[in-house]
């Protein structure tokens, strides 16, 4: 078995590019040697600021031989034929060919080996195909090079098993050698393998292995915290970039002035992880201290000491800029800032945000009504000034910061707490991870700042289409589920779509006919995705949504987790099978007699003391079903439908449906669309996968 190694060094490659890349690399190459017959036993793939690199394990030496059969005419065809057949099959007579009877007759065949190339031979073409097909999110050509790349190419190593594979990419012709670090080691280094390729580029201080540079780098920082009895601040996307920022990471720690200190801290933050790149750090109580760590690419003789102070410095212009932004930020009310928000565009069709803000304001008291402990004044407050933080000069800076910001200048201003917070958690949650507002107050707003957006870009016909969804339509509605069912709020959907379609309607937007059913419907697919992820299946949610009506999302998940309960169940499974059969034999009688049989039962033609029995059971359980429905009582509901399943199981092992006596046949297909009625108050079990009726 044979080990590949190639690695591309290149100029610095963008950090959130890195190690895609190198997986999409290592996927292109697989991909060609299977189409080739050659499978690897293991891949593996490093990234770094530098280079990437791919190396395939287990390859076999050559490809596998294989047979070409080439059928030949029959034993007896004109010898013209025969000739034409040895001659285009390289065959020099007719006994080089094979004669195999088949059911027609007895024909020759020719069999030829072929023998497998080298492994070495086969990869130069997969490899250049390779990295011609790899695709960058941005490419760019330098030179006269017609080739794109992400950057520069300056080396590509390319070796099995030590020999080099000539490749040539880019005008780059591969070797057997690599580059350490640019100015560390920046001499060329002579490659075997790759256990020799990771251990002397980290002799030539590269770390080749991105996870080793992650646990380096957190160990690190870690060290010096503990040192200084603080905490590093967990930022697994910062730590994921400054990974892809260095070769040789050297962890250090800088100071912030005092000066500082008192301005919010998720700004001292948001300065130093979006511009600068530095890990916050943390005293044992949580708030933040006035230190920094940085991560830097190179070895010093003064342990840093110098690029330590020179961080310092450019941290303290970029805070100083932070500190001014602040100060003139507390001079105005954050509602005097009001008016500049008829500036800000929301969208063209639909208004500024403050057209927007008026919207929630008005609609907010609707939602509140079904929020326990929001008192409508507070939200009315905070619906007002959700959006004012946008017209300041921090959040111009900082965009990241808004809602945040507004939380602090409210509480500046002396607003209640429960306006401040609202402000700050109305974009939340905006994911499937984020935290979830459960304050009355901020859920309110969040909802009403969600519902608009949804309804209005609806209202447009700007909703999402397949992967396209520019407008976070999907995001939002997520927001509004989660909002509902983690605060298990009883809001109604559709009158809520139709609050905040009349708040537009006030603008010249007319509501098309089925808008809010077509937002029920969205919201129908968003709730199956998020089920999906807690182990509720799609179908289930199927089930209840077509009964149609429902938009009470609490009262929804009650009745399909009960549902799926009863599906589980012996019961629930054996009842679903005659919900099949019976649905299935009326849909074949109606389509063969060109009418339905959703008439009354009359007893006396059943003919059966089954059949009877089981009219008897099925209208007992259609009571009781429907009271349990009324109480919102899914779990009596489920009971009561359990109730049938001894006498459908009787019915169907001793009474024939379509019986040779009209009277008969017509009573007991009525019987089973009696079955299917009352089980279709509970669930639409035909949306149950494998329940398709016929």
């Amino acid at each position: 078995m044979a080990e590949l190694l190639l690695e591309l060094l290149s100029e610095e490659i963008p950090a959130r590019m890195q190690t895609r890349a190198a997986d999409n690399l290592a996927r292109l190459i697989c991909e060609g040697l299977e189409a080739t017959g050659l499978k690897a036993s293991s891949v593996g793939v490093l990234a770094g600021p530098r280079r990437i690199a791919v190396v395939v394990g287990g390859l076999p030496v050559s490809q596998p031989d294989t047979l070409d059969e080439r059928k030949g005419p029959q034993i007896g065809a004109p010898n013209s034929a025969i000739q034409g057949f040895l001659k285009g099959a390289g065959l020099k007579k007719v006994e080089d060919a094979e004669v195999r009877e088949l059911p027609k007759g007895k024909f020759y065949f020719a069999v030829t080996k072929r023998k497998g190339r080298a492994t070495s031979d086969v990869l130069k073409g997969v490899i250049e195909t390779a990295l011609s097909q790899l695709p960058w999110p941005k490419s760019m050509r330098w030179g006269e090079k017609s080739v794109r790349w992400v950057r520069p190419l300056q080396a590509i190593l390319c070796i099995l098993d030590g020999t080099v594979v000539p490749i040539v990419f880019a005008g780059v012709k591969a070797s057997d050698t690599t580059r350490g670090h640019r100015f560390l080691a920046p001499k060329a280094i002579k490659i075997r393998n790759f256990a020799n390729y990771k251990a002397k580029l980290e002799k030539a201080f590269v770390i080749a292995d991105q996870v080793k540079r992650s646990e380096i780098i957190t160990e690190g920082l870690c060290k010096l915290a503990d040192k200084e009895s603080l905490v590093v601040t967990e930022d697994p996307g910062l730590l994921a970039e400054v990974v892809g920022l260095v070769e040789w990471p050297v962890p250090l720690l800088g100071t912030i002035d005092a000066e500082f200190m008192d301005v919010p801290p998720e700004v001292l933050i948001s300065a130093m992880r979006k511009h600068q790149k530095y890990f916050a750090l943390a005293k044992k109580n949580g708030q933040l201290a006035n230190r920094f760590g940085v991560v830097v690419n190179i070895i010093t003789e003064d342990g840093g000491k110098a690029i330590v102070e020179g961080n310092e410095r450019v941290l303290r212009a970029r805070l100083s800029d932070a500190k001014f932004f602040w100060e003139q930020d507390c001079e105005h009310r954050l509602d005097s800032r009001l008016n500049k928000l008829e500036e800000r565009v929301f969208q063209n069709e639909l208004g500024t945000v403050r057209d927007k803000v008026d919207r929630i304001v008005k609609c907010s008291a609707f939602i509140a009504d079904y929020v326990p402990g929001a008192g409508k004044t507070e939200v009315a407050r905070a619906a007002l000034l959700c959006k004012a933080d946008l017209s300041t000069g921090m959040v111009g800076e900082f965009p990241d910061l808004q809602g945040t910001m507004g939380r602090y200048y409210a509480l500046h201003d002396k607003e209640q707490d429960s306006v401040a917070e609202a402000i700050a958690d109305h974009y939340s949650p905006q994911g499937p991870s984020d935290v979830c507002p459960t304050a009355p107050v901020s859920v309110v707003t969040a909802l009403a700042d969600k519902l608009d957006s949804l309804v209005g870009f609806f209202a447009i016909d700007a909703k999402p289409t397949g992967s396209k969804d520019p407008y976070a339509m999907r995001r939002a509605a997520l927001g509004v589920i989660r909002l509902i069912l983690e605060n298990k709020l009883r809001l109604p959907l559709m009158p809520a779509f139709k609050r905040f379609l009349g708040a537009y309607r006030n603008m010249g937007h007319v509501d098309s006919s089925n808008l809010a059913e077509s937002l029920m419907d969205f919201f129908a697919d968003r709730l199956k995705s998020h089920l999906r992820d807690r182990g509720v299946r799609h179908d289930h949610v199927s089930a209840v949504f077509s009964l149609g009506g429902e938009d009470d999302l609490v009262r929804l998940l009650a009745h399909v987790g009960s549902l799926a309960k009863f599906l589980r169940s012996d019961d629930g499974a054996n009842l679903l099978v005659a919900y099949r059969r019976s649905a299935n034999i009326v849909l074949i009688e109606e389509k063969k007699d060109g009418t339905t049989y959703d008439g009354e039962v009359v007893v006396e033609d059943l003919g059966a003391v089954e059949a009877g029995a089981l009219l008897e059971s099925i209208e007992s359980a259609d009571i009781l079903v429907q009271q349990a429905l009324d109480k919102e009582d899914f779990a009596a509901a489920i009971v009561a439908l359990a109730t049938l399943r001894k006498p459908v199981d009787i019915f169907f092992d001793k009474v024939t449906v379509n019986t040779n006596i009209p009277s008969q046949r017509l009573a007991r297909l009525r019987l089973l669309t009696r079955i299917v009625s009352v089980m279709g108050r509970v669930a639409d079990f035909s949306k149950i996968e494998g329940s398709k009726t016929a």
